[in-house]
């Protein structure tokens, strides 16, 4: 485990240069990897450590649509794709990658199979972190530990496949065996992570709940949408409105940051836009700052995970999303990014004709 200095912050971190693959398909030999719930986070990590060697198993309901796709990505019913209890049954680790709502009401089935010696993973705090609300309390003889990768299961596979490896938190609640170290970094470096860095798992879903709500979801959204309507009252066109709120920035911009940071990018942009961004950052921190304050409070309180299961756990949750869903995708800004998106060059037929 390496120590590195944050800005004075000494953090512990797992790199695939001290732990490497090899060192992971050892620890991991004579493990099942059962993957429970094959939807947002579930392919990506089974996929990965399929192609990495590791012994992996799919349980999930028949008949649904993740069912037929664990079979379109390999897998196969009966050999290595199971109903959710013959999985359990079946690993010695429980990788639980359902939805928390989806956790919650299948806890009952998974429990029996928990005995001694195998490890119940999470890639998401929320289940043990609300366990009083949950009611997700593994028994004492388990493993109960956690790799989160920083981003969507889409995106873990996607950066794999290019050779990429996207950073994961990684967390341990419960060492009954006392092999959850290994067992853990192993995991994490057979799902294809980056680097992993040290957390817990209250840290893990306090930071996730607010990142989610904020600058990676919802701020975000809220921003785009401030601007584009300013724009648009003030005489401005859809598309012009888009290319400057979202284009830009995903297209263009983010990526400079992502490869160098934001000194980088500023330093690489003009000197009126490195001007006027140097001067209102700042007012965008201290407007937004109360909110995330706010926010942060009402997760620690657990008041937005008894949101998210109250609303979650509804007979007509899908139906309600779906119309929420409709509102953002029907909206002018969001028409207008579909618009412009069929307009960018890789999504254009070739102006040469291919040679016959």
């Amino acid at each position: 485990m390496a120590k590195l200095n944050f800005g004075g912050t000494i953090e512990n971190v797992v790199t695939r240069e001290e732990f490497p693959l090899e060192r992971a398909q050892e620890v991991l030999a004579n493990e099942t990897i059962a993957i429970i719930g094959y939807g947002v986070q579930g392919p990506g990590q089974a996929l990965n450590m399929r192609d990495n060697g590791l012994n992996v198993i799919v349980g999930q309901r028949s008949p649904s649509k993740s069912w037929d796709k664990a079979i379109a990505d390999g897998f196969t019913p009966g050999v290595d794709l199971f109903s959710i209890e013959e999985a359990c049954e079946k690993g010695t680790i429980i990788m639980y990658l359902l939805s928390d709502a989806a956790q919650i009401a299948t806890w009952p089935v998974i429990k029996p199979y928990l005995t001694a010696g195998k490890a119940l993973y999470f890639s998401h705090g929320f289940g043990i972190t609300y366990k009083e609300r949950t009611g997700i309390i593994p028994p004492a003889d388990v493993d109960v530990i956690l790799t989160a990768p920083k981003g969507s299961g889409t995106s873990l596979r996607r950066m794999f496949v290019a050779g990429r490896g996207l950073n994961s938190s990684y967390a341990i609640f419960q060492d009954a065996t006392g092999r959850a170290f290994d067992r853990t970094i192993a995991l994490g470096i057979g799902i294809g992570s980056g680097y992993l860095f040290e957390t817990n798992f209250q840290k893990e879903v306090y930071s996730d709940l607010t990142g989610e709500r904020g600058t990676l979801m919802g701020c975000i959204q809220g921003i785009f949408a401030a601007q584009y309507d300013e724009l648009r009252q003030r005489g401005h066109s859809p598309s012009e409105a888009f290319n400057e709120t979202v284009e830009e920035l995903t297209q263009s911009l983010m990526p400079l940051v992502a490869e160098n940071g934001m000194d980088w990018m500023y330093a690489n942009c003009s000197t009126t836009a490195q001007r006027g961004a140097l001067d209102w950052w700042k007012k965008f921190r201290d407007a937004t700052a109360p909110v995330f304050k706010e926010l942060y409070d009402e997760v620690a309180a657990g008041n937005e995970a008894q949101r998210s299961i109250d609303s979650n756990s509804q007979p007509d949750y899908r139906e309600k999303l779906e119309a929420e869903l409709a509102e953002l995708r029907e909206s002018e800004m969001w028409q207008a990014g579909k618009t412009v998106r069929s307009l960018r060059p890789e999504n254009q037929p070739s102006a040469v004709e291919p040679a016959l």
